[in-house]
């Protein structure tokens, strides 16, 4: 089975990089994973890309490292669909959804554990906009 790591798609983000690492940067970190490993299986699936990403796809996956290392919720992050804050742009958001729609089912086979994960963080409560 093939990671994320495999074909280089780690997001370019602060989780990168060493120390801090508690329980909310872990959180974060896999976020992070399960976002490229989304992205790398559209973009296999859809612009046939093996081993590295499309360039359209990278923008996309830096793009969403950038805000979910932004996110206003930081440790308390719901899952996007629950978010009561939608920090993407509009196209950028259609085009998470389509990578999600697509991936999202294939993920389970892919990438078994971090597809479980998610799931698991779809029951998080989203915290309050104050």
């Amino acid at each position: 089975m093939e990671t994320a790591e495999s074909h280089d798609l780690r997001p370019v983000t602060a989780e990168s990089k060493p120390g801090g690492q508690g329980s909310a940067r872990k959180r974060l970190a896999r976020e992070g994973r399960t976002i490229a490993a989304m992205i790398g299986c559209y973009c296999e699936g859809h612009h046939h890309a093996n081993a590295a990403l499309c360039p359209e796809c990278r923008q996309l996956l830096d793009y969403a490292a950038v805000r979910l290392e932004r996110c206003r919720f930081g440790a308390e992050k719901p899952v996007c669909a629950k978010c009561p804050v939608h920090c993407y742009q509009h196209v950028r958001r259609e085009q998470i959804r389509a990578v999600m729609r697509y991936a999202g089912p294939r993920m389970l086979w892919q990438h078994p554990i971090l597809s479980l994960r998610h799931r698991l963080d779809g029951f998080r409560k989203a915290p309050a906009v104050v």
